[in-house]
């Protein structure tokens, strides 16, 4: 009936069955952040002073964007030879020293622009979170976390979205965050919660290894958010990925914008972490048994690599070399501060705003070979 009434020419266009498939995958809902967070951001913008805030979020957005043009600046000739065999271009004994890190280039997360990241970037990036663990536990659902590493925590999104994901098993947190105005006011944001885990901040991920013993060094779940771009060199974030690998017992979680960039970032990682297991595994046929278990045993963690979540596979993503590339969308309504400090081009500001990112998801050891409903689902879903 209510079809009856809509122009031919408008269910063409809208309502195909094409345009609802890729509608249906692209958003799940519009998430509504947790009132204590709305709450806690609220609380810390009323006690700073904000003059000239619009102007301070603006300028926040516009750095955004001179990294995302420094990251096109990174050949893809550079990008291949790294991807397909990083121990060509390297000496071995200068093979993953960095001489760059996050927090090198673009801004260092001054006060003023931590106050503008939490009154409109926070939330967003929360609810990226929260989407991406969710979709972690669902394929995962015997898979509880007790010790977390957030890489590039910022203002502590992602422990907020641990929580709510999994509110009675994260025990210690450890977050790695360069800018110490991001650090103070993560902290501000915890105040008068109850039943908090054990939380250690750190600025680098050498001074996180220096103070933990080699038994606390190990991570169920590692995660790393819209961190990578900000790291300048593609060697770099090789070297980053690569030791938050081998911080990780279980779980490794990559996330960036959902931009050509960001799926560029991801793809590159997913593609070397793949090939570096696989090259490990490689290594091991023709060992001993007793050998081969005692070089398992020296690399913390079983061998082999498999992805979680979003591809249920293993082999190149099939939208590369196309034009196209894999992003999600989360749709969240806006908070009080959002809708106080964006601009809009003319128009009313929206309710609501689309978070897009970019994600790959983890785990070591190998893939269970049975097929569970779950995967079958997966695959038809993604892998059309």
């Amino acid at each position: 009936m209510v079809a009856s009434l809509i122009p031919e020419t408008a269910k063409k266009v809208l309502f195909t069955t094409e345009t609802l498939v890729s509608a249906a995958k692209q958003s799940q809902g519009c998430h509504v952040v947790p009132i204590r967070l709305r709450r806690a951001i609220k609380r810390y913008l009323r006690e700073q002073e904000n003059p000239n805030m619009r102007r301070k979020v603006l300028s926040l957005s516009q750095s955004f964007n001179k990294i995302k043009d420094a990251n096109l600046l990174l050949t893809s000739s550079t990008s291949k030879e790294l991807i397909d065999d990083p121990f060509k271009s390297m000496e071995r004994a200068q093979r993953w020293k960095i001489k760059s890190a996050y927090g090198d280039i673009g801004f260092k997360y001054r006060d003023d622009q931590t106050i503008a990241y939490i009154a409109s970037r926070m939330p967003a990036v929360y609810s990226a979170c929260f989407r991406i663990l969710k979709e972690v536990k669902r394929r995962l659902p015997d898979f509880a976390p007790k010790r977390v590493l957030d890489f590039g925590s910022g203002t502590g999104s992602v422990l907020w979205a641990v929580r709510e994901v999994w509110p009675h098993s994260l025990e210690t947190i450890n977050l790695v965050e360069p800018s110490k105005s991001m650090q103070r006011v993560g902290q501000s944001l915890l105040h008068g919660l109850k039943d908090l885990p054990l939380i250690q901040s750190y600025d680098s991920l050498q001074t996180l290894m220096k103070d933990l013993n080699k038994s606390d060094r190990m991570h169920d779940l590692v995660m790393a958010s819209y961190v990578l771009g900000e790291v300048p060199s593609l060697k770099d974030r090789i070297t980053i990925v690569r030791q938050l690998w081998e911080l990780t017992r279980d779980v490794l979680v990559l996330v960036e914008p959902g931009t050509p960039q960001g799926y560029s970032i991801i793809a590159q990682m997913r593609s070397h972490i793949l090939w570096m297991e696989k090259r490990k595994c490689r290594k091991f046929k023709g060992v001993p048994d007793a050998a081969s278990k005692d070089i398992v045993s020296l690399n913390k963690g079983p061998n082999g690599a498999y992805i979680v979540a979003p591809c249920p596979h293993d082999g190149a993503c099939p939208l590369q070399n196309t034009g196209k590339y894999c992003h999600f969308v989360q749709r969240l309504q806006r908070t009080s501060s959002q809708r106080s400090y964006k601009r809009s081009k003319g128009v009313p500001l929206r309710g609501y705003e689309d978070e897009k990112f970019c994600y790959v998801a983890l785990r070591k050891g190998q893939r269970p070979r049975q097929v569970s409903l779950i995967l079958l689902h997966c695959l038809y879903n993604y892998c059309k």
